[in-house]
């Protein structure tokens, strides 16, 4: 008999398109990274709509989950989830364009510039 439980595993939270991949992956390498770092994806208060949305590499805090999403480690504190869960991150490079952008189904409102939303 086997003493072992069965511990479900959360899913990915959130979707990093292959274009945001491809972008993240060139960030990392032409900043230098340092190994042990990972993406960070979280909010702040501010922003015309609320919340801004905080993407940049950064060390493993207490408080965060860790996930692997197409190769890229991925830090998020747990008390953001709650306004993340489901949001797709992709990368722009279009003529009126270039940049990451924010898909998220928990915005109630998003500002113009798309980088700032209510919940």
């Amino acid at each position: 008999m086997s003493t072992e439980k069965n511990t479900p595993q959360m899913e990915n939270p959130i979707v990093l398109t292959d274009g945001a991949v491809k972008q993240l992956l060139r960030i990392k390498e032409n900043e230098n990274i340092a190994e042990g770092h990972g993406l960070r994806v979280g909010v702040k208060g501010g922003g015309c709509a609320g919340f801004s949305y905080i993407l940049g590499f950064d060390e493993k805090g207490a408080d965060d989950d860790e996930f692997v999403i197409n190769g890229i480690t991925v830090f998020m504190d747990r008390a953001h989830a709650i306004y993340l869960l489901g949001i797709e991150i992709d990368f722009q490079d279009g003529l009126s364009n270039r940049g990451f952008t924010f898909n998220n189904p928990n915005a109630e409102e998003t500002c113009g510039c798309g980088t700032s939303f209510s919940a």
